[in-house]
């Protein structure tokens, strides 16, 4: 199914603009990001998508006699109808860490394909970028202990997908979400809610019912009442389990001083004779609220959380941005930017590739050159996804995205990786960027 009208209605009317005044030059667009709202790293994810738009972007019937609605020219609408995308994109494969001004995807096409793509790419990119970003820092505040995502419902409504998704990419070990258990192959985890518990006339009774249903999985919420109180109960559970050949396989507690009552549970359990049952912890939790449980020696194996990073909070978007950088003119590359009052918001004139100087397994920093620069003694960061229209990349596993992803992580050094004032992670322009953008700059100053 073609989403081509899911855009804005300006990348339209530019369209017709362009198409009225025979303006169709070849051009080249970055997808980048000016500032990165938390920490110094973000972790690219939500290309697949942009492929499969690629792959059926066309104006439907029913597109078409929509915009006739809507003040269109009919010749111009007439002139969609054999649309389709034949220019070529280039881009950070899913997993890979950026940082700020380096183009994340670089799209070149006639001006009217390259127009019309923005929309999709920046409602996709920034949003799947953000959570996944989000995911590792949580990870990583983990300290080995697992992420189960939890936050399907309260997550942005039809985002829900690509939210767990790119928690996934991010190092999540799983989700409650099982639509995305099913569509993505994730792993699917999840325990009971307070109501199974107090439906019961008793706490135990609950606990008993749940490990009858399910023998071999069997998670108990225990702080309905009194967590300590319900881990009492949960060995007597757990030592019922074991005389049927079975295993509780953990506890959660969702509620309280969770770093003292864990400890406290750790030993409840493992007087108990419990010792292999694992501690999962949630309750409106976030990377700092994890690292601080860590530092101060939570017995805690494995964190749910939801509304924090479902929703990316406290960021609610990534302001990536889709600006463009050159153009074909009479056979000739004509750089382009934008020079704004605001020295934040310029940008980077021609068609440019990302270089990442890597020593002893460790990332050092990253150049921005010029297409046709080569950097030595660098590896290159974007890579072909598109060309002529047709994908001509290999669309990676969700497995092999979230290794890429976690490799990646760890080949950043961990001043890059703290979770407040990080340090800035070096970004460097090549010598020839550098004087171009000085001289365009001198060139419009005097020309406006």
């Amino acid at each position: 199914m073609s989403e081509a009208l899911r855009t804005d209605l300006y990348q339209l009317t530019m369209m017709q603009a362009y198409w009225k005044s025979s303006h169709n030059p070849i051009a080249t667009f970055d997808y980048f990001v000016r500032k990165i709202p938390s920490g110094s790293y973000l972790v690219s994810a939500g290309l697949i998508y942009i492929l499969d738009y690629i792959e059926n972007l066309r104006f439907e019937d029913d597109d078409i006699d929509y915009l006739k609605t809507q003040d269109f020219d009919e010749v111009f609408l007439e002139h969609l109808r054999d649309f389709k995308f034949t220019g070529d994109i280039l881009a950070m494969p899913e997993g890979s860490l950026a940082f700020p001004l380096e183009p994340i995807i670089r799209v070149t096409a006639h001006i009217m394909e390259a127009q019309l793509v923005e929309t999709f790419v920046l409602n996709k990119m920034n949003f799947s970028t953000l959570i996944a970003t989000k995911a590792t820092r949580i990870v990583h505040a983990a300290h080995g202990r697992a992420i189960a995502e939890f936050g399907l419902r309260r997550a942005q409504g039809d985002g829900f997908l690509e939210a767990t998704r790119a928690t996934y990419i991010g190092g999540c070990a799983s989700t409650s979400n099982v639509l995305a258990g099913k569509k993505f192959g994730i792993p699917i985890s999840g325990t009971m809610a307070h109501s199974f518990v107090t439906s019961f006339d008793h706490e135990i009774d609950s606990y008993r019912a749940y490990a009858a249903a399910f023998p071999k999985r069997c998670f108990l919420l225990i702080d309905t009442y009194d967590s300590i109180e319900g881990a009492k109960k949960a060995v007597v559970v757990g030592k019922e389990l074991e005389e049927k050949g079975e295993r509780l396989l953990g506890v959660r507690l969702d509620s309280g001083d969770l770093c003292e009552l864990s400890k406290q549970v750790r030993k409840i359990l493992d007087d108990g004779g419990l010792r292999y049952v694992k501690i999962v912890a949630s309750g409106d939790l976030n990377e700092w609220k994890i690292d601080e449980l860590m530092n101060k020696g939570a017995r805690i194996d494995m964190f749910g959380v939801g509304t924090e990073l479902i929703t990316g909070r406290p960021n609610p978007a990534l302001d990536g941005i889709y600006k463009l950088s050159d153009v074909i003119e009479r056979g000739k590359h004509i750089p382009k930017m934008k020079l704004s009052e605001e020295t934040k918001k310029a940008t980077l004139p021609g068609k440019k590739r990302v270089w990442r100087i890597i020593e002893d397994g460790k990332f050092v920093k990253d150049i921005i050159a010029l297409d046709h620069e080569i950097i030595k003694n660098a590896a290159p960061i974007l890579s072909q996804i598109v060309k002529n229209g047709k994908i001509v990349c290999k669309k990676p596993s969700l497995d092999k995205i979230r290794q890429i992803a976690s490799e990646n992580i760890s080949k950043l050094p961990d001043i890059y990786k703290k979770l407040d004032n990080a340090s800035e992670y070096p970004v460097e322009f090549s010598r020839e960027l550098t004087e171009l953008r000085e001289k365009i700059v001198d060139k419009i100053r005097k020309e406006e």
